[in-house]
């Protein structure tokens, strides 16, 4: 166990899984927690506050699903990192769990090598976005060290994604940003992710915020508009 390493949890019902992954990880310098099913996973976390949690949909007692749900609902769960380990053709699972926040998803059968590579990408692009600077527009705070939006002081949490779109589009008021580039700097190059999943995720930031601040410019993209 290396000091300051990152923290993983891996949920899975499968041991030879559990083992496959916390054995590569374990070696890249990881310090790798384990839980057994959804409701162990939520458990763990709590005590462990991992910096990335790696969910199987399909697990008894809660599904990897409704434990991104539940922790994504918690404040301090809001930075932390998931990926979902889906079967290659459940599409629908990999669709709704982007949709609820998750950071990526990998197809089983798992490839030790994607995986690790795909957990250090994941990392990398943690300390990248967003910047660390503040913006203020009109009677709107976007801090991004505590993933908050304050409306005349009045403090609003958002998941990551849902931060890091509407900070995205603040960047830069007024601009479109398009839809691929959207796609590419919210949720990278190497995840799949449809237009669905946007719409979802603007949906969400509207009814949170309770103003059409996200203009949508159809087949084009977005853009912030108070």
């Amino acid at each position: 166990m290396e000091i300051n390493a990152k923290r993983i949890l891996i949920a899975d019902d499968e041991p030879d899984i559990l083992e496959i992954i916390s054995y590569n990880l374990s070696q890249e310098g990881y310090d790798v927690y384990t839980a057994k099913n959804g409701f162990e996973a939520v458990e763990r976390a709590k005590v462990v506050s991992p910096d990335l949690i790696i969910l199987d949909v399909m697990m008894p007692r809660k599904t990897g699903i409704e434990a991104c749900e539940m922790l994504r609902s918690q404040g301090r769960f809001q930075k932390t990192l998931i990926i979902f380990l889906t079967a290659m053709s459940d599409e629908m699972s990999q669709i709704r769990g982007l949709e609820m926040g998750a950071d990526d998803y990998i197809s089983k059968p798992i490839s030790p090598k994607v995986l690790v590579s795909r957990v250090n990408a994941l990392f990398r692009r943690l300390h990248k976005t967003p910047d660390g600077k503040t913006i203020h527009i009109d009677n709107m705070v976007i801090d991004p060290d505590r993933f908050v939006v304050s409306i005349d002081g009045k403090d609003i949490n958002l998941p990551k994604k849902e931060f890091e779109l509407i900070y995205l589009l603040c960047t830069k008021p007024g601009r479109v940003f398009l839809r691929n580039e959207i796609l590419s700097q919210i949720w990278g190059k190497d995840v799949i992710v449809g237009d669905r999943t946007i719409d979802v995720h603007v949906r969400k930031i509207r009814q949170k915020l309770g103003m059409d601040c996200i203009v949508t410019v159809k087949g084009v993209g977005y853009k912030f508009e108070l």
